[in-house]
């Protein structure tokens, strides 16, 4: 098949991307960072998310941000809601979209929300239901779909039975995700396949983790099987809680850059995005984990200099 034409990048640094930093980020940073993201051109940000600060502290001002960012018609802002009360969160702070989500891992969802798969979709019943009756889209993420820290291997038959029950529930589209980043491109494009199963190639997206340094290559195998969507986090905001020390989503940089070099479009400031991810890079005090945004910044330095 040939490659997409155009890609759809929905931009998961403000949510996925910071929630696990261990310094608190002020919201005026944050409503900085989706305003800068939407003035290069995302046209899907994910902003914040709608659970209890016991669990996600950074995530604790998200009514705040959401009501602070300056919105651009046509670009829809996500926030991730667990359950109902999320929901209402995301209601009231006028969220375009919903993000729920599940594992393709008996062994990860027991271990981390106490109860099965099929247990933890049923959960998202009531949620679905409401975002239907007011008008909300409804996003759905496949966490753990090519590999678990507690069982190990995930088989693709596992990330269609979730996407299945997905489906059941009216979530309108699906991303499969490598949560802990140990996926290469043949077991990508199965668990893909997987997935193909219950949806269109239209609804669905990759959603990559950079830990073994295979998510450009899972990327590519998926944009060979003509798969246009996909969640990056700029200057690799995330790391990997499950690999210490190893870098969490695929930079956005990166992406582009391979997208860019292939002729495909998306619709994005490159540059803008790499000077986006020195930026929140500085205020967090460490260098991006973004290869091509680092190698452009760098290259860009020294003409800087020489014309102040």
């Amino acid at each position: 098949m040939a490659l997409p034409g155009k890609v759809h990048i929905v931009e998961v640094g403000p949510r996925d991307g910071l929630q696990n930093e261990k310094q608190m980020i002020p919201a005026a940073v944050k409503v900085e960072l989706v305003d800068r993201l939407t003035a290069a051109g995302f046209p899907n940000i994910e902003v914040t998310s709608f659970v209890s600060p016991k669990w996600v502290p950074q995530m604790a001002d998200g009514a705040e941000v959401m009501g602070r960012i300056a919105r651009k018609p046509g670009i829809t802002y996500s926030v991730l809601v667990p359950n109902m009360k999320g929901f209402e969160g995301a209601l009231a702070a006028k969220a375009d979209e919903i993000v729920v989500f599940a594992a393709a891992s008996e062994a990860f969802s027991r271990k981390n929300i106490n109860c099965s798969i099929a247990e933890s979709i049923e959960r998202f019943r009531p949620v679905c239901e409401a975002a239907r009756a007011h008008g909300l889209r409804i996003r759905g993420a496949i966490s753990t779909a090519l590999g678990c820290p507690y069982q190990g291997e995930v088989e693709p038959a596992a990330v269609g039975y979730v996407a299945r029950l997905m489906k059941e529930l009216g979530v309108q589209h699906i991303g499969v995700a490598d949560t802990i980043g140990t996926g290469t491109p043949r077991a990508t494009q199965a668990a893909m396949e997987a997935a193909l199963a219950h949806y269109a190639i239209g609804d669905i997206s990759g959603h990559f983790h950079d830990t073994y340094g295979q998510a450009l290559a899972n990327i590519y195998a998926c944009l060979q099987m003509g798969v246009a969507s996909f969640d990056t986090s700029v200057a690799g905001l995330g790391g990997c809680p499950y690999a210490k020390g190893a870098t969490g989503n695929v930079a956005t940089e990166d992406v582009l850059y391979l997208l860019r070099g292939l002729g495909i479009d998306t619709g994005i400031d490159f540059e803008q995005v790499v000077a986006i991810g020195q930026w929140i890079s500085g205020i967090l005090g460490r260098k991006a984990f973004a290869r091509a945004g680092n190698a452009l910044a760098a290259r860009s330095a020294p003409a800087a200099a020489a014309a102040a």
